[in-house]
């Protein structure tokens, strides 16, 4: 006679069993998208630190517009490296290349494109903080490579770069300032540039990242300062398994040579490569 609703041992156990199964297999994927939310968390703030151990791509558009409705175009493509010296120190590379396209401020004149004047950085950087600020320094270069010659100054210079900044938590603030002195070329005006870029971002658990800061230079040579104040957002994601920022911000001109842009708009792509 059979028993209806009893089953073996063995069919309860392997029910058991598999029951078990599910419940691991749904703690493993939990730890994962875990580990996976906290790898991400980690590479975001990373991104906010200009000298961290970290790989990147950086591709940066500007469109800045004068009085008169001319457009200024920049393409800053900046990769940076970084190399292990030591246990505690690293040297990071930091390199800018602009592409530019100018159009022409009246009927006279024509447009101007191409390579703009690259510069090359170079950060000696301890991989921790010390006593809480993330501090780097070393040389920096201007190469003239500017393919037309309003594009570039026509100059080789050569100066000091530094950096300081903190990260409390979801925030991050300091400063980067470097100093240029040109000492060869062909081109007529000497280089003489102090640069100043405080920076303040704070990034939310969905690792949104909102910023304000500037880039201040002055021009020694000249006695004009350029002083544009940026307001900037950027989402940190992944595309296609890549982890990648997207960027977008807005600036005005505080401080501004005659003729020089009075406003503009920012979108950047940063690549995170491993290595």
């Amino acid at each position: 006679m059979k028993h209806i609703g009893v089953y073996p041992k063995s069919a309860l156990a392997g029910m058991f069993m598999g029951c078990a199964a599910l419940v691991q297999a749904a703690q493993d994927a939990n730890q994962d998208a875990n580990q996976d939310a906290n790898q991400d968390a980690a590479l975001s703030k990373e991104l906010q630190n200009p000298v961290a151990d970290l790989i990147t791509l950086p591709l940066e558009n500007r469109w800045d517009w004068t009085a008169h409705h001319k457009l200024q175009y920049t393409l800053n493509v900046q990769p940076v490296w970084p190399f292990e010296l030591s246990e505690k120190l690293l040297l990071v590379s930091r390199t800018i290349v602009p592409v530019q396209h100018m159009e022409a401020p009246d009927a006279q004149s024509r447009d101007h494109g191409g390579l703009g004047d690259m510069t090359q950085s170079f950060f000696f950087a301890a991989k921790e903080p010390l006593n809480g600020w993330i501090v780097g320094a070393g040389p920096m270069l201007r190469l003239p490579t500017a393919t037309d010659a309003a594009l570039g100054l026509g100059k080789w210079g050569a100066g000091p770069t530094a950096v300081a900044l903190r990260q409390d938590n979801a925030w991050t603030y300091g400063a980067l300032a470097s100093h240029v002195w040109s000492f060869a070329g062909w081109g007529d005006d000497s280089v003489n540039v102090s640069s100043l870029q405080p920076f303040l971002s704070y990034t939310t658990d969905a690792l949104l990242t909102m910023g304000v800061g500037t880039e201040a230079t002055y021009d020694w040579a000249g006695g004009q300062w350029v002083v544009p104040f940026d307001v900037s957002v950027s989402q940190f994601m992944r595309i296609g398994g890549v982890p990648v920022d997207l960027g977008l911000g807005v600036r005005t001109y505080l401080e501004r040579p005659t003729g020089g842009p009075d406003w503009g708009v920012k979108a950047t792509l940063t690549f995170m490569l491993p290595k």
